[in-house]
């Protein structure tokens, strides 16, 4: 990229910024399948940065392994500046990933993302650009995180790596964030950090963003938001159901834990839900199970026992009839 390519005219919003120090460089090194959304919501910020001071605070590279352009998960290619070589002592490395991100990081590249810790680096990852940090063993005792749909997968790869559920995470040595609009918010709080809240608050309007309201928000919605009530027997039985998937309670515990009678819950969940409790608890099992056979090379039945099915023959049953094909049928469709 051309260095006057950094700095674009003819922002209507300006701000004059105090800064003497060199530009701060950005390297997004891109694996194959990669979403677009939150690269391109990570640069935007910088871009806009430079745009309203008219200056140069901000540099931002596209990499690939080998320099080739990379097909990205919605089918666009994107054409990096540059192949993996040593970075400046004050780089920031961000791994974007995105669709079955345990195959993507090369050998390659999780000897060269180790290479560029020891070197001293900051690095990051963005949406599932996690996989490839923790396959290089960058993430142990870390705060990070990883988009929230991912979050089955990994932790049965790494069941020692814990993500948080926050939009994004934050430290000295380690920046990350769980994708799409949540890059902005995370570049918005390092533009914050370096040049402060004006400029800040500007570049957030110029890109129609609201922000977040810090890196502890969650990435979903709560319950609450997502069923249209605050029913808090209700939101405690969901909250219950989601915290004991690979070991199911019972109608009676939940029950007991409650403290209502079975004909209760069964009311409570068809005012509100229009279903059965088990079939809800079953669904959410379902649903951790696809997540599983996308992200995972674990054996079905190992599947059906991590989503708290006792038999494999019953869970594929169940399986075919939310995602209409038998999970060895479905898992052949990915190859």
């Amino acid at each position: 990229m051309q260095t006057d390519n950094f700095v674009q005219k003819g922002a209507a919003a300006q701000l004059a910024v105090q800064f003497n120090g060199s530009s701060q460089d950005f390297y997004f090194l891109m694996l194959p399948k990669a979403t677009m959304l939150p690269v391109a919501a990570a640069i935007e910020p910088l871009r806009i940065a430079n745009q309203v001071s008219n200056t140069e605070l901000y540099r931002w590279y596209i990499m690939s392994e080998d320099g080739a352009p990379i097909t990205c998960s919605n089918g666009m290619t994107v054409t990096p500046d540059m192949p993996l070589e040593q970075l400046p002592q004050d780089a920031v490395v961000f791994a974007c990933s995105g669709v079955e991100p345990q195959h993507t990081a090369s050998d390659a590249t999780i000897n060269w993302l180790r290479r560029e810790h020891r070197f001293g680096r900051r690095l990051g990852a963005i949406c599932t650009g996690a996989f490839a940090l923790a396959q290089a063993g960058l993430l142990r005792d870390r705060e990070f995180t990883l988009h929230w749909e991912n979050h089955p997968g990994f932790i049965e790869m790494y069941p020692d790596l814990q993500p948080s559920s926050n939009i994004y995470e934050i430290t000295d040595t380690l920046m990350t964030c769980g994708g799409g609009n949540a890059a902005t918010d995370m570049m918005l709080n390092l533009i914050e950090e370096r040049h402060g809240k004006n400029l800040a608050i500007i570049v957030a309007d110029m890109c129609l963003h609201v922000r977040s309201g810090g890196q502890m928000a969650p990435q979903k919605s709560n319950y609450a938001v997502a069923i249209g009530s605050r029913n808090q027997r209700l939101l405690t039985a969901l909250q219950l159901m989601q915290d004991s998937i690979e070991e199911p309670l019972s109608i009676s515990t939940l029950c007991e834990h409650l403290d209502i009678s079975r004909r209760q819950l069964e009311r409570l969940f068809s005012r509100y839900l229009d279903q059965s409790p088990m079939h809800v608890y079953s669904d959410m099992r379902l649903s951790h199970a696809y997540a599983l056979m996308n992200e995972t090379a674990l054996t079905v039945t190992e599947i059906a026992l991590a989503s708290g099915f006792n038999s494999a023959t019953h869970f594929s049953r169940q399986f075919k009839r939310k995602f209409g094909a038998s999970p060895h049928f479905f898992r052949k469709g990915w190859v």
